[in-house]
């Protein structure tokens, strides 16, 4: 067992112990390293000016993920090298990406500077040629410009992501192997019973040392239990950080069904999920931001039961079941049976999620996804409604349908379901029954994200679109389309 985490920081490993398990990676870099070139904007992941680069090892190369230091904790860092923007320069010269953006002007007040620049060298080492403007789109979804300076640093991301990818970043055999090195294949323990940030590296450890502190707090990748250090002020004593554990995020496939582990980042599940069907694609294209999904993972964002969470309704829709363990026993449950109330789930006391266990759709499946949030990129959902119709011709046999942001837990639409299984797709007029049983089904709730009223009002015309859609036709008649992309949602 290890007492320290370590990382390679400016081409040095650094070991860190006697750290708060709740300090941030940003309050490490500006206060201890000094690095304060990376900023503090909104201190909740939205803003982008904390963006700094993380390189793991994937696949025998070196990869470059986008984070936001302000909720990521200093020991998520742990096997890791973390980039900032003072490090990209090489003896003097700027790098390619900083130099195009002087070049177009891209850079203004500057505050915002360093995040936009370390998003797009993450982009710049995807290695993906060419790169159009939609994924330079993408790629800065979670970084603000307060200026508006984005078209010119647009133009200088699509210059210099024209060229091959050339810097001292490039994939080197010492990189791999000095980032390899860090990992000893331990459990990592920093601090004592009364405190501690802990990063077991298998399950059998994860769970034996959930039973002995049932009352630390679990974490993926924080890009929502940060947000309680920066705005809830909390100080946590003790906390298990899933993200070296052996196998918790590997998938496996078959001909029936897609398997998760909880701790796969939302960024590796995203392909996988939109394999199942381009809707799902969409909403993960949409899911946060780029540093969100390098971070979030997708037993994260089932975990913490928001009823506002993007995975679960959608996969409720698909008829998905999780399997949680404790100590060495393990059991599986609908995944609609796992939320009881509002940040409430049917879990015991140390006893974590392990997988979730997606069916695949079936020829006869209609399946259709709808997220609706105020902005169109990294915006938590107003409502979000997934809808899987078991078709025979143009009458449904059978309905499962799941809604998020409705209700105080993501949940079934069970009476409406009922109510659609038999009804004519050619004779709209029999939709009625199925549209007003909606209101039986949910008390939405009332925020500033939306009023109960509007929510009640588009879970209604969302079932309506679906049926529509279901019925047959071209998407364009219901979809929204923007900015080139094929199969944007509301």
């Amino acid at each position: 067992m290890r007492s320290v985490i370590r990382f390679m920081f400016r081409g040095a490993p650094v070991e860190v112990s006697g750290f708060a398990p709740h300090t941030t990676l940003l309050d490490w870099l500006r206060l201890l390293a000094r690095a304060t070139g990376t900023k503090e904007g909104c201190g909740e992941g939205d803003c982008g000016a904390c963006t700094v680069a993380m390189a793991r090892v994937q696949n025998g190369k070196a990869a470059f993920l986008p984070v936001n230091a302000c909720i990521l904790l200093l020991g998520q860092c742990d096997g890791a090298e973390i980039v900032t923007v003072e490090d990209l320069a090489n003896g003097g010269s700027l790098h390619p990406m900083q130099e195009a953006m002087v070049a177009h002007h891209g850079s203004q007040c500057g505050f915002c500077t360093p995040g936009i620049v370390m998003s797009l060298f993450t982009l710049y080492h995807e290695g993906q040629r060419p790169v159009s403007r939609n994924a330079v789109c993408d790629a800065l979804a979670g970084n603000l410009c307060r200026c508006t300076g984005y078209r010119p640093i647009l133009d200088a991301a699509l210059d210099v992501c024209a060229t091959p990818t050339l810097d001292h970043y490039s994939n080197s055999a010492e990189r791999v192997a000095a980032i390899t090195g860090l990992d000893d294949g331990g459990d990592v323990f920093a601090g004592d019973d009364q405190g501690f940030f802990a990063a077991p590296a298998s399950e059998d450890a994860l769970a034996d040392l959930y039973l002995r502190h049932p009352e630390a707090n679990l974490v993926g990748g924080a890009t929502d239990f940060g947000l309680s250090v920066t705005k809830g002020l909390a100080e946590p004593r003790k906390i298990i950080w899933l993200g070296r554990v052996c196998g918790l995020d590997e998938s496996t496939t078959s001909a029936t069904e897609l398997s998760l582990g909880s701790g796969m980042r939302l960024a590796d599940a995203a392909p996988l999920l939109a394999r199942l069907h381009p809707d799902l694609g969409e909403v993960m294209r949409r899911f946060g931001s780029a540093q969100v999904r390098a971070s979030g993972t997708v037993g994260g964002n089932i975990a913490n039961a928001s009823p506002i969470g993007d995975l679960a309704p959608c996969l409720i829709a698909l008829g998905a079941s999780i399997e949680l363990r404790r100590g060495a026993g393990t059991r599986q449950l609908a995944l609609e049976d796992f939320f009881i109330a509002y940040k409430q789930q049917d879990r015991q006391q140390g006893e974590y999620l392990r997988r979730i266990i997606v069916p695949r759709p079936l020829p006869e499946h209609s399946l259709h996804i709808f997220k609706i949030s105020k902005r169109f990129d990294e915006d938590i959902s107003a409502v979000l409604a997934a809808f899987r119709f078991t078709l025979d011709g143009k009458r449904v046999v059978a309905a499962r349908i799941g809604f998020g942001g409705v209700a105080g837990v993501p949940a079934r639409a069970r009476k409406t379901e009922i109510v659609c299984a038999g009804l004519d797709l050619s004779n709209e007029a029999s939709w009625a029954a199925a549209l007003d049983t909606l209101d039986q089904d949910f008390t939405p709730i009332d925020d500033m994200r939306a009023s109960a009223d509007y929510r009640r009002l588009v879970a209604r015309n969302l079932l309506r679109k679906a049926l529509m859609e279901a019925r047959g036709g071209k998407l364009s008649q219901t979809r929204l389309q923007m900015q080139g992309w094929s199969n944007a949602a509301e």
